[in-house]
């Protein structure tokens, strides 16, 4: 079977027919390039966030500068293929099969902590340890790389003008919160450059910005203003907002995933870390304006017709429109892939080597993939 990259680095797919493999016409790759300008031209963007403090008690300043918020990204199926993995993660993490400074999964001794992280790309210190090791990047330590459904992800986000090209993330940390997990007030550090992003799952949450936030209690914080983050939604955070206010996540009342991508600074690189050669070129979609062949299919949208695939949908994450299941098909491997998605069922890696802990449990059944 063929690989063939879509347009704009969205993902790829796998092509080709019964009697084997062959090469898209012109028409189909202006087709799927018109059905993307479809759903990029719908993504909705706020890029007009505005809170005045005073920094120093000298001139105001907006400290949300430099915040957009994209909806529509990411459809409701790729979603919840999104979701399915993360959990498959923290299933490898809870067995011992990702590697040790991959997965935490601290002991809930109080509100407010506990949340699951897992991290891919680098291995980041929140605090400093009882080693002396200070906040920031561990060069010496590693983690899984980078697996390939957060990669499409990347690629989405650039190829959708979300991130910039210049701005490629290598390394990205999901947090699974519980009910009343939360995350302190915090600026990013700066081992990490700007801009970077975050991707909100399964629940909406606000996000609290100030240049001064005041811990009330577990869980609790007193903020000057905040963000509701949609689910689906991607927040960028850069300039001000980035640098000047510092955010937190306060108690979330359910469960919630977020996935938050970033590039790290050169000169901070792990010692062992390979450059991704699916991340290097890649480039934004044409827009605007729409290619030509877009104003066929907008018009053919006008009659009903019941919506195929995840990609056809194009309507904003706050609002997700009707499942509608993929059409799949067997490749010459056997597996199950979907045709007009980048985000396959499957779509996660043997991730990394076995931790201590995995070694200890290597004779015990692996609990299957949570699907």
């Amino acid at each position: 079977m063929e690989k063939v990259r879509t347009a704009g680095g969205g993902g790829d797919k796998v092509g080709g027919d019964g009697d084997g493999s062959r090469h898209r016409t012109q028409q189909e790759e202006e087709k799927e390039q018109g059905q993307e300008a479809i759903r990029l031209s719908l993504v909705k963007r706020k890029k007009d966030f505005k809170h005045m403090e005073r920094i120093g008690g000298g001139r105001w300043v907006n400290v949300l500068q430099g915040l957009e918020l994209h909806e529509g990204v990411f459809s409701a199926a790729e979603q919840q293929r999104i979701v399915d993995c993360v959990l498959d993660f923290q299933d490898r993490g809870r067995s011992g099969l990702l590697r040790e400074r991959t997965y935490s999964e601290p002991k809930k001794w109080m509100r407010g902590k506990g949340r699951v992280t897992i991290q891919f790309g680098c291995c980041y210190n929140y605090a400093k340890d009882n080693n002396g090791n200070l906040p920031g990047i561990m060069r010496d330590e590693e983690v899984d790389p980078m697996p390939p459904i957060l990669k499409t992800m990347i690629k989405r986000m650039v190829a959708w003008h979300v991130l910039p090209p210049t701005c490629v993330p290598n390394s990205c940390i999901i947090n699974i919160y519980d009910e009343d997990d939360c995350i302190p007030p915090h600026i990013d550090h700066h081992d990490f450059v700007r801009p970077f992003c975050t991707v909100s799952f399964l629940s909406q949450c606000n996000i609290l910005f100030g240049t001064h936030i005041k811990v009330v209690s577990p869980g609790v914080f007193a903020a000057p203003t905040s963000i509701p983050l949609p689910v689906g939604s991607v927040l960028v955070l850069n300039g001000n907002g980035a640098d000047v206010a510092k955010h937190c996540v306060p108690a979330v009342p359910t469960k919630r995933i977020s996935i938050t991508f970033r590039k790290m600074e050169d000169r901070k690189l792990p010692y062992r870390f390979i450059p991704d050669p699916e991340l290097q070129n890649l480039r934004p979609l044409r827009y605007p304006p729409m290619p030509a062949p877009v104003n066929e299919l907008v018009s053919s949208r006008a009659q009903p017709r019941p919506a195929s695939t995840p990609l056809a949908q194009a309507q904003p994450a706050s609002t997700p429109p009707p499942r509608a299941e993929p059409r799949e098909e067997q490749s010459s491997e056997g597996k199950k892939w979907t045709r007009d998605s980048p985000f396959s069922s499957e779509d996660f890696p043997p991730l990394g080597s076995l931790s201590s802990a995995g070694k200890s449990q290597q004779n015990k059944p692996h609990r299957p993939a949570r699907r």
